[in-house]
């Protein structure tokens, strides 16, 4: 599961992978190619666990991530961005939001609204020109051989058609079980989950204005938003120790790290959420599915324990916090045991119990 970070050129977009995956990546004229790297997820819980465990070893979670070429005249011409993007699960989509007289911007002036409608249009159109494309095929295929399988696939496309003409990007679509087999290896871009970032100037940090201004925008078509600033968080990378990195964002009043907020809206779109295993060898976080039965989580960490699961012992995050400590926890009658079908949800902290 990867996300791709997509965006106009002179946007941030390098700098916040780079930041985001400690890549540093070589200067050149023109990215031709998708640059892959891993992203450490950034999550204050774990930092707290580990602190509460002392543990041997410490391993967070992390996601891929996938820097693709600019969107520009020519890769939209030639479709090449397309044809990257449909590789990814879900988008990232840096938008520039600061003035800066000595960058400058492919549209002339920065207007982040203005962007954010225009590239949300350009994939609406790819999406519609390929289902323009395939609704043709299918009914010269039809008129030649009655094939109800076709057919099916042909009332479908049109009724994809309809809404993507309304403007509307197909997450917002929903698909039965049948339907969604027949379309899935289509490169439908809209589909996918997207998250907005704002790259703003330090002084704009704690202006929310533009999340006011694209709220609607967002709710409409499911979209989650941020802001951050590549430049203060690129400053903040290059501290020493976390308490200089602490004050430094109290300084500028940031109650959390623009990092964390991104890996998390990351894997709120990739369909994921954290648990924990905890212990004096190892604090581990994990990503699982959303609405992953139990045996699925033991699965994650290792195949033997989904095969062999008996049962999860449960505690949750904030409670074991509250009380300091699992023999507390347990004292309180706050450490639950569940079976196979309880569902994982974020933040749990699980010790599996499995037999071979």
């Amino acid at each position: 599961m990867k996300v791709g970070i997509i965006g106009l050129p002179q946007t941030g977009k390098k700098t916040l992978f780079q930041i985001v995956t400690g890549t540093q990546l070589k200067e050149q004229s023109g990215q031709l190619k998708p640059v892959p790297g891993i992203a450490n997820i950034v999550d204050q819980r774990f930092d707290k666990l580990v602190a509460m465990y002392g543990p041997k070893k410490e391993t967070r979670a992390r996601i891929d991530l996938v820097l693709l070429p600019k969107i520009e005249q020519e890769t939209i011409v030639k479709g090449e961005i397309f044809r990257d993007i449909s590789d990814v699960d879900a988008i990232c989509h840096v938008v520039r939001a600061f003035e800066d007289e000595a960058v400058y911007h492919a549209e002339g002036t920065v207007d982040p609204l203005r962007d954010v409608e225009m590239i949300n249009s350009e994939l609406l159109m790819h999406d519609q020109i390929f289902v323009e494309k395939r609704i043709e095929r299918l009914e010269l295929s039809v008129k030649k051989i009655k094939d109800e399988k076709q057919a099916k696939e042909l009332e479908l496309m049109r009724k994809i058609l309809c809404h993507l003409e309304d403007e509307k990007p197909l997450r917002l679509m929903v698909f039965s079980e049948g339907e969604d087999l027949m379309i899935r290896s289509y490169p439908f871009i809209t589909r996918k989950e997207l998250v907005i970032v704002f790259n703003v100037s330090e002084d704009a940090l704690e202006d929310e204005s533009l999340l006011i201004n694209i709220k609607d925008i967002c709710t409409a078509e499911k979209i989650e938003a941020m802001i951050v600033s590549a430049q203060v968080e690129s400053e903040i990378v290059q501290l020493d120790s976390e308490e200089e990195k602490v004050e430094f964002l109290q300084d500028l009043g940031i109650q959390e790290p623009a990092l964390e907020t991104l890996t998390r809206l990351c894997i709120k779109a990739l369909g994921r959420v954290s648990f924990f295993t905890v212990g004096k060898d190892e604090v581990h976080q994990w990503l699982v599915r959303v609405n992953s039965p139990a045996p699925v989580a033991a699965g994650v960490i290792h195949s033997d324990l989904q095969k062999g699961f008996i049962r999860a012992e449960v505690m949750k995050y904030d409670e074991l916090v509250e009380y300091g400590s699992e023999a507390e926890l347990k004292k309180q009658g706050k450490m639950f045991v569940q079976g196979k079908d309880y569902i994982v949800v974020d933040g749990d902290v699980l010790n599996i119990r499995f037999q071979v």
